[in-house]
């Protein structure tokens, strides 16, 4: 098994954090009024959008 190099390591943590995050919010969607839930909605998916604009751009840097 190949090890990953420690930023791919902190990259998953970030990913997975955002994943939880994100079901958490879900399930207590129905708990919160429903602004509060766009606005945590939209903070989590730009959090998922700039964590993959940072995977796409450092594999193009890898690639070269």
């Amino acid at each position: 098994m190949a090890r990953e190099e420690p930023a791919e390591r902190l990259n998953m943590i970030v990913l997975v954090a955002a994943l939880l995050l994100l079901g958490l919010v879900l399930g207590a969607v129905v708990q919160i009024p429903l602004p509060l839930s766009f606005a945590l909605a939209t903070v989590i998916g730009c959090w998922l959008l700039v964590f993959a604009v940072r995977e796409r751009a450092s594999e193009r840097r890898g690639s070269r």
